[in-house]
């Protein structure tokens, strides 16, 4: 006899859950909430206009994008999606949903804020000894080549490395930006007509019936064959 564990998609959490207590202590989505929530976004927020209806924070969308890009996904439309696929994303959109329209225009207004910002994320997760912020490389492989031994701490060194971050970052902007341009639908929305329950059930079960039709005349028709 199986013993397979019950499928329950509809019975409500005893108590209300937490997004905080969705992720591993160490995941990076934390680390760049914590880095973001301890940045003066004040040149942001402060352009918002305080009447009509409620904006998404600056400090949410910035960690959308960081942590987005970050990670390869570069499409606003597939940055809306990942609000409602990935934990990760969940966490930092804190269980809310902007719309790729949102995340997009955000980009656009504040676009050299958002470069020096994400820099300055870079700069962190390197000297807490990062080699790595996802996918983006940090620890300066590119010019340790050509760089002597004494030099590691030097200002000049450092200029170098702030340098090839900021050249990273604009290159991820501009993927960003091709990716936004070329608007192309994230392939996983339900269309219209097939969002409704019913309408599903009722397909299946047509679909259904014409399967067993088409096995039962191929079976017929091997009969009379035989």
């Amino acid at each position: 006899m199986n013993n397979f564990r019950t499928i329950d998609r509809q019975t409500g959490f005893l108590l209300p859950p937490s997004v905080d207590e969705w992720l591993p202590e160490k995941h990076l989505a934390r680390f760049v909430v914590e880095v973001i929530d301890g940045m003066d976004l004040r040149a942001m927020s402060g352009s918002y206009r305080g009447s009509g209806s409620a904006s998404y924070h600056p400090r949410m969308l910035l960690g959308i994008l960081v942590y987005g890009y970050a990670t390869g996904i570069f499409s606003s439309r597939k940055l809306e999606r990942a609000t409602y696929d990935s934990v990760a994303f969940r966490f930092i959109a804190a269980n809310d949903h902007p719309d790729h329209d949102t995340i997009a225009t955000f980009r656009q207004r504040f676009l050299k804020q958002i470069e020096g910002l994400f820099v300055q994320v870079l700069l962190l997760a390197r000297e807490m000894g990062m080699l790595k912020l996802g996918t983006l490389g940090i620890d300066g492989t590119k010019i340790h080549a050509n760089a002597s031994r004494h030099s590691a701490l030097s200002y000049e060194h450092a200029g170098k490395i702030e340098a090839q971050l900021k050249a990273e970052v604009a290159e991820l902007m501009a993927k960003a930006e091709a990716a936004d341009k070329a608007d192309i639908p994230d392939g996983m929305s339900i269309p219209d007509e097939l969002a409704r329950r019913e309408d599903r059930l009722q397909k299946n079960r047509r679909s259904s019936h014409q399967d067993r039709g088409a096995r039962q005349r191929t079976l017929r028709a091997r009969a009379g064959r035989a």
